[in-house]
């Protein structure tokens, strides 16, 4: 039955088969694993995961429209445990009589508690029903792994420019859409585009609203007013932020402090909290430079101290101060190895028991039995260093720490092997 004509407009111009499908060629472009199975309606469980508006559900329609069994759609948020077992047993019983299979399309999925989602397994692993799963979360996280395990992964994308484009002409000529009867400037067209962020449910959701408001011709002067507050797509609680977070991190590592920028101010412009931001560019100061420049650390902290005097919006010029000298200065994880290599002898290692001549004897009783006697005191000896065990009882001085030359830290190693020599005599094995 066709849509209405008042439905809205993306729902009117759903596609109907995979022909009329835009996007996601690596999904179901000619030849690939999901596409062969739906012509060939030979699907086993899947778990569809991508950003809303980039074809889950009409994947899952086109599926129902390919498919000789028994379709049924449900939406977590609406169902429960009552009707999922219905369902199920329906489908049994169809499997058991008919040998006719149930194709169930759970839209939202992640929605469900795991004890709903268990409720699915006999079911999937036995064949009787073939599980559509529609999430806009990390399957991986927020999906009942024995599912995940027993179902293909396929990840959507957001729609490129192009292909928004493509389905925006579709909606101006399609008889199902405005009928050729509204004109639109390109260059609104590609705006359109631009905003809706890789949502095609978006791009004709601005379309319809910019035809119903700004009547039969637009132009680009029309949607940018419009539309200039509309922001792009982040969620400070969901997938995108960990994903914007870790782009983030990842450019200032990889010292592009234009990237950095660019991910760190999708973040405020999404509402992130400053201070966040600040923390995470602490850590990375100690974590992906330390000793390499020992000023960034003294950096972050300088620019965070500013910001808690001025705010915003001035206080953006910290924030971009910090990202930036973070990005340039050279890079060394060498803190990060040295503490693996402790923590690694502490799990390793029976017992650490302190030498006596390091413990302290606060009590005659606790001298005589040897308590630091044999420390020797740095201060007095011309270098400040002196030959000394500081390691716990029966384990051999090793080298956790393991200087890179990059930045201060190659003067920090020159130093480091000087003192190691004097301190152990020769040179230790790095761990």
């Amino acid at each position: 039955m066709p849509p209405a004509h008042d439905a809205p407009l993306a729902f009117r111009l759903r596609p109907r088969c995979l022909e009329e499908f835009v996007g996601q060629t690596h999904v179901v472009g000619e030849g690939t694993a999901l596409r062969t199975a739906i012509e060939e309606d030979a699907l086993s469980s899947v778990i569809l995961a991508g950003p809303p508006g980039t074809g889950k559900t009409t994947l899952a329609k086109i599926i129902a429209e390919h498919t000789q069994a028994n379709f049924v759609q449900i939406n977590a948020v609406l169902s429960g445990v009552k009707e999922l077992r219905e369902v199920c047993a329906e489908a049994e019983r169809l499997f058991t009589g008919l040998k006719q299979r149930t194709v169930l399309f759970i839209d939202e999925i992640h929605r469900f508690n795991k004890s709903q989602q268990d409720a699915l397994l006999p079911y999937v692993e036995s064949g009787v029903v073939i599980l559509i799963g529609a999430t806009t979360e990390n399957p991986y996280f927020e999906v009942n792994s024995a599912l995940v395990s027993r179902s293909q992964v396929i990840l959507l994308t957001p729609l490129s420019d192009e292909h928004l484009l493509i389905i925006l002409r579709r909606a101006l000529a399609d008889e199902r859409g405005l009928g050729g009867k509204i004109a639109v400037e390109q260059k609104a067209l590609e705006r359109i585009a631009l905003l809706a962020n890789g949502d095609a449910r978006i791009a004709l959701n601005l379309l319809e609203v910019a035809v119903l408001t700004a009547g039969k011709k637009l132009s680009l002067a029309q949607i940018d007013a419009l539309f200039r507050d509309r922001g792009k797509r982040y969620d400070r609680t969901g997938e995108e932020h960990y994903n914007t977070v870790s782009a983030f991190i990842k450019s200032m590592r990889g010292s592009d402090c234009d990237a950095a920028l660019l991910w760190m101010f999708k973040m405020l412009a999404g509402g992130e909290e400053p201070r966040f931001l600040f923390r995470r560019m602490a850590i990375f100061a100690s974590e992906d430079i330390g000793n390499a420049d020992p000023r960034a650390l003294q950096i972050v902290i300088s620019a965070w101290q500013a910001f808690e005097f001025v705010g915003l919006p001035e206080g953006e010029f910290f924030l971009a101060h910090a990202c930036i000298y973070l990005s340039q200065a050279p890079k060394s994880n060498a803190i990060t190895r040295a503490m693996r290599a402790a923590r690694q002898l502490i799990r390793t290692s029976s017992t650490l028991e302190v030498p006596l001549h390091l413990r302290n004897a606060p009590i005659k009783g606790m001298a005589e039995q040897g308590y630091g006697q044999g420390y020797q005191y740095p201060h007095d000896a011309a270098q400040g260093i002196v030959r000394e065990q500081y390691f716990p009882m029966g384990i051999a001085p090793q080298s956790f720490y393991a200087p890179t030359d990059r930045g201060f830290e190659s003067e920090v190693r020159q130093r480091l092997e000087r003192v190691r020599q004097i301190v152990r005599e020769q040179p230790m094995i790095g761990v």
